[in-house]
């Protein structure tokens, strides 16, 4: 009887096989064709920053260049102000992530470990704030940070972009947080740990994967963000790569060859750093969505 039982699910699975087989080639055929569609465009950029002028506007956009323009890369890091612009973003972003996910963890800290009535209420009221359009927003902002002039400062624009993350932010920070067992909260507070030293030595350390995609999803959202910059940063010195990337274009005329190498090399930090803790994203995600 044994024997025919074994026989039966050897039978079954040679006959599965052939179908896992083919929905597994399915599956990866259809993620190659994404891969593709996403590349096509990073393709076209490349074909563009390495052509000359002529050689864009006498052939196609999407053939090969005819003579490979290195110095456009060097054109754009040097005339076209680059390096001012990187630099800003760099400081931006190096000063916004840090700092926007302590805030955001503290917040998410309070909300699932420290027993208060109405913390449900309010983390429905953070919620609020990323159902309020960034529109209806602009005009206190500007009222607000001409009188304390802030316009086209660091503090000013990091301030701005800390406001508009913490929704986004403590969202993931208290989900992950709630898969974390309260009894290592008990066992924390008899060997003596604090409020904070819970918070520093037991929820931090092992809310390393949903920091890691907050960094990510932070990093690209303060990297890659124009509109606000474009309006509370006036100063040429001051602009972001986003905006910055408007100085190729000219009252009658557009510099594709050097705006195409410059946005190739302002890719270079956000694949950087997605490439850093992309290891840690996946779990980050699926203990936020747990949570």
């Amino acid at each position: 009887m044994t024997g025919l039982r074994a026989q039966s699910l050897v039978h079954r699975r040679s006959a599965a096989s052939p179908r896992l087989l083919g929905a597994r080639i399915a599956r990866y055929a259809i993620l190659t064709v994404l891969a593709v569609l996403f590349l096509i465009p990073v393709v076209f950029i490349a074909f563009t920053a390495l052509k000359s002028n002529a050689d864009l506007m006498s052939h196609p956009f999407y053939s090969l260049p005819q003579k490979l323009q290195w110095s456009n890369f060097q054109k754009a890091w040097d005339q076209g102000k680059l390096s001012m612009y990187m630099k800003n973003t760099v400081i931006i972003s190096v000063i916004k992530v840090p700092l926007g996910i302590l805030v955001e963890s503290l917040a998410a800290f309070a909300l699932t470990r420290l027993d208060f009535k109405w913390s449900n209420p309010m983390f429905a009221l953070f919620l609020v704030g990323m159902m309020v359009p960034m529109q209806a927003t602009l005009v206190p902002l500007n009222i607000f940070l001409n009188k304390t002039h802030l316009v086209s400062t660091y503090p000013g624009i990091i301030l701005v972009y800390i406001g508009f993350g913490i929704p986004f932010g403590i969202l993931i920070m208290r989900g992950f947080f709630r898969t974390i067992p309260k009894e290592l909260d008990e066992a924390a507070l008899i060997d003596g740990c604090g409020t904070m030293g819970k918070f520093i030595r037991i929820i931090v350390p092992l809310s390393m994967p949903a920091v890691a995609t907050l960094v990510i999803f932070d990093f690209m959202a303060t990297w890659n963000e124009f509109l606000l910059a474009q309006i509370f940063i006036t100063k040429d010195t001051m602009k972001t790569i986003t905006t910055g990337l408007l100085s190729f274009k000219g009252e009658h005329s557009t510099d594709y060859t050097l705006m195409n190498a410059a946005v190739l090399m302002s890719i270079i930090p956000v694949l950087a750093v997605y490439l850093i803790f992309q290891k840690h994203f996946v779990n980050g995600m699926s203990g936020s969505v747990k949570g």
